[in-house]
């Protein structure tokens, strides 16, 4: 299972740095249209502070910046908040993609070093209703949502008349 989801661990940051090439700062914060509110800075954003949250559930730090924790943190159907399209509120591309590889290659040598009887343990966690263990999160949280909002930005990219990314891998 470790495999699995490293590979498609690392899958998703390739894709995540693909869906960014040829788009230019000040594109970055653009929201095209109804529906397609989580531009490029907030997406990327969320994710980094999404890993976070992962490394946090392995045992982990949780080293985000309070700041970004504010301004990425979404807690999901619902939340009437939506990113703010100021530019000044977010940080830069580069340092964006840079913290989202950071919290990868934690959250990855976390799942690495992961005692495989631990896959199974019982966590208790917001869908855990629904995704009962440890194993069940970190495939929701390395797969299913990344892959949801990687899926957002390829739509606002597409929106921006931009190529496909995916295309490229």
């Amino acid at each position: 299972m470790k495999t699995i989801l490293l590979n498609a661990y690392e899958f998703n940051l390739k894709y995540a740095e693909q869906l960014l090439i040829g788009v230019e700062e000040e594109m970055m914060c653009i929201c095209p249209s109804d529906g397609l509110e989580n531009h490029a800075a907030f997406t990327i954003g969320h994710l980094v502070s999404a890993a976070a949250l992962t490394s946090k559930y392995l045992g982990g730090p949780y080293d985000i910046n309070p700041q970004w924790e504010s301004l990425f943190k979404r807690k999901g159907p619902g939340d009437p908040r939506k990113p703010d399209v100021d530019s000044g509120q977010y940080p830069d591309k580069n340092t964006l993609l840079k913290a989202l590889t950071q919290q990868h290659r934690l959250v990855e040598q976390l799942i690495v070093d992961l005692d495989e009887k631990r896959i199974n343990e019982h966590v208790k966690w917001r869908f855990s209703d629904h995704l009962q263990s440890l194993g069940e999160l970190l495939y929701f949280m390395c797969i299913t949502h990344e892959s949801m909002h990687l899926g957002q930005l390829a739509a606002w990219r597409r929106a921006l008349g931009l190529p496909s990314a995916l295309s490229k891998l």
